[in-house]
């Protein structure tokens, strides 16, 4: 598991993929969100602006897990 540090109080999920350099642009989301392959702390989402927080885990299937922590 890979830490990323956000630097505000709350980040999209679009926002902290495209920080991290796991998509590009926001549109690449859309497909891994119908696909179901994006867990927030353990439950499936299909929001493309979730909400993160520090403490929350994003699991992406095939690609990764990542806790996100205040920096």
């Amino acid at each position: 598991m890979q830490e990323i540090a956000i630097h505000t109080p709350v980040i999209q999920l679009d926002q902290l993929l495209k920080w991290e350099g796991i998509i590009d642009t926001g549109g690449q989301i859309r497909p891994m969100l119908e696909e179901g392959i994006i867990s927030i702390n353990g439950e499936i989402t299909t929001e493309r602006r979730k909400k993160i927080i520090p403490g929350d885990v994003v699991k992406i299937e095939g690609v990764g897990i990542w806790k996100v922590i205040a920096g």
